[in-house]
């Protein structure tokens, strides 16, 4: 696949991004119709109908035009709530840009909305691996990659830890399915360096984490490795109260 470029009048710099899509495998389970995302409606903490809600768009997002016009084009689609929120993809991105990431991992992709904006935050010899198994969504969103963004690399974790890039990667981003939330993210603490970070998504579950039902595996998911990872002494961890939530877990 061919390398892309972003011109600099376009975007902060130019970094690469790599999109895997397996017939059903990652992280060696296999999902016959699975969607990477929430399995249900996303939900903010504040509503999205909320004017407290526009308040905090109006006096914080900065958007880059690429990025509004895929967010504007993935709302369309009534799965479109699956997507991250915007001020949640720009914290994303200000935060490798704070610890000035280069190798960023991405697992779930949806339109590539997150992506294409952690993808903008990285200098010019950056790049961004981003891993799914539905290419069905991420179709609708790579006629605007095009204008900053095409795909150039395809990699799983597992391929990248038999690649020996482990400890290689500054910055990951997990929103797949809730299930394998734990997989995902032992892979990706052996795929970030030493001082990297991990934002997970939807930690909260639209509130349902403070009593899980017994046939909601997806949400049991989370809450286990919520109470896993505020044990968890190799790393230092923040959740944070925005879109559905979202822990930062720092690597030590």
């Amino acid at each position: 696949m061919p390398l892309f470029s972003v011109p600099k009048e376009v975007a902060v710099g130019t970094a690469m991004l790599g999109v895997a899509f397996a017939t059903g495998l990652l992280a060696g389970k296999r999902y016959p119709s699975l969607l990477f995302g929430t399995s249900k409606p996303h939900k903010s903490i504040i509503g999205k109908s909320s004017p407290l809600w526009q308040y905090i768009l109006d006096h914080s997002l900065r958007e880059h035009p690429i990025l509004k016009k895929l967010r504007l084009l993935t709302a369309e689609y009534p799965w479109g709530k699956m997507m991250v929120s915007c001020d949640q993809a720009q914290l994303m991105a200000n935060l490798i840009k704070l610890i000035k990431a280069k190798k960023v991992i991405e697992v779930g992709v949806l339109t590539g909305y997150n992506a294409l904006s952690m993808a903008l935050a990285l200098p010019d010899n950056g790049r961004v691996i981003a891993c799914d198994i539905n290419e069905d969504y991420a179709k609708i969103g790579k006629p605007l990659w095009k204008e900053g963004i095409t795909t150039h690399f395809v990699a799983h974790l597992d391929e990248l830890l038999a690649g020996g890039e482990a400890e290689t990667f500054d910055f990951a981003f997990i929103d797949a399915d809730k299930e394998s939330y734990n997989e995902y993210y032992e892979k990706c603490l052996r795929l970030i360096k030493k001082g990297g970070i991990i934002a997970i998504d939807n930690v909260l579950r639209c509130g349902m984490v403070l009593k899980p039902r017994k046939d909601d595996l997806a949400t049991q998911s989370i809450h286990h490795l919520n109470e896993k990872l505020v044990r968890d002494a190799r790393v230092n961890i923040s959740m944070i109260p925005m879109g559905d939530g979202v822990t930062l877990v720092f690597k030590l």
